[in-house]
């Protein structure tokens, strides 16, 4: 038996590395590449709530008749073969299920908790294994409070839990003045998992052409210390699995997000820069580190530097900061 099998969502993997939601996991021979580098899971490139939005308005014959979803957005679609885009997802579920025995994961990346709904009963029909939600909503109009913002995410829970039988995850941002009570409550909505956290789409300009443009794409290896700060703080105390993602580049990273509580570590980045092969590299090296460390399992120390729950952890990081500085 592995040393690294573990369970996420009630699921059974052969490694706590899962290949995160992204361009590498959007076409059978990548997913098969991933399986054979050692993923204990991968969660399938992301359909946004437009598309599927847009192909349903579409086939009821009516076009923006919701003013819930961004007009931009929803002028993208407007010449987009959307329904092509939903009929080779599906097809991509069925072929990824008869080739490959790890656990596959549809993602869905939406922003509203309204008519998509249909399509992940849709997932759930051609066998998918889990659904993550990407739950995308950048906090940006000052008119909006934060309450109404949260609100959002207990009411796709709400609808999701109502509607499914698979487990389900919702993947969320770093954006709450209250991030401990927000985990905590939504790991109690019927979630099987939050996945902490996801990266925005950010922008920067061009002084020299005086434009906008886009910001670097992939993560960076510094990245990864807020996840590992909310896993830490939060793990003792959810009713669910936790999935640390951004910022996880090598075998270390991945340590110190389950030392922290993490039952799962998603991967993307480090996969374009080094490759899928990056995968068996993290797990190789996490079995080294465990033989060293005497460890047989990768329950004997996941959550081992996590905060106790019997400590405020805001006095605990106080405490350090004092003493940090009080060295110097």
């Amino acid at each position: 038996m592995s040393k690294l099998q573990t369970t996420y969502m009630g699921l059974k993997l052969k490694s706590p590395i899962i290949a995160a939601s992204c361009g590498l996991t959007n076409k059978l021979n990548d997913l098969i590449a991933l399986e054979q580098s050692g993923a204990g899971a991968i969660v399938l490139k992301s359909l946004f709530e437009e598309e599927i939005v847009m192909e349903l308005e579409r086939d009821q014959n009516k076009m923006h008749s919701e003013s819930y979803l961004y007009p931009e957005t929803m002028e993208f679609y407007e010449n987009y073969d959307t329904e092509d885009t939903l009929t080779n997802y599906l097809k991509l579920i069925s072929d990824a299920k008869q080739h490959l025995s790890i656990p596959i994961i549809a993602s869905i990346n939406c922003v509203t908790p309204h008519n998509w709904f249909y399509f992940a009963e849709t997932l759930q029909d051609a066998g998918v294994d889990a659904l993550e939600l990407n739950v995308f909503i950048l906090p940006s109009d000052a008119s909006k409070s934060g309450n109404e913002y949260e609100e959002t995410y207990f009411k796709i829970a709400k609808t999701l839990q109502s509607q499914i039988r698979i487990p389900w995850s919702l993947k969320i941002a770093p954006y709450f003045s209250g991030m401990s009570s927000m985990i905590k409550r939504l790991s109690e909505t019927g979630a099987s998992a939050l996945t902490l956290f996801n990266r925005f789409y950010s922008v920067d300009f061009d002084i020299d052409q005086l434009e906008t443009v886009s910001a670097h794409t992939f993560s960076t290896p510094g990245d990864y210390l807020t996840t590992l700060r909310w896993i830490g703080l939060t793990s003792a105390h959810v009713s669910c699995d936790l999935s640390a993602s951004t910022g996880i580049h090598d075998s270390r990273t991945a340590i110190k997000m389950i030392l922290a509580g993490a039952k799962t570590v998603q991967v993307a980045s480090t996969l374009y820069k080094h490759g899928i092969k990056q995968i068996a590299d993290i797990n190789r090296e996490i079995e080294v580190w465990m033989k060293q460390k005497n460890f047989d399992s990768i329950d004997q120390f996941r959550g081992l530097l996590a905060h106790s729950p019997h400590t405020n952890p805001a006095g605990y990081l106080r405490l350090q900061f004092m003493k940090h500085f009080s060295e110097k």
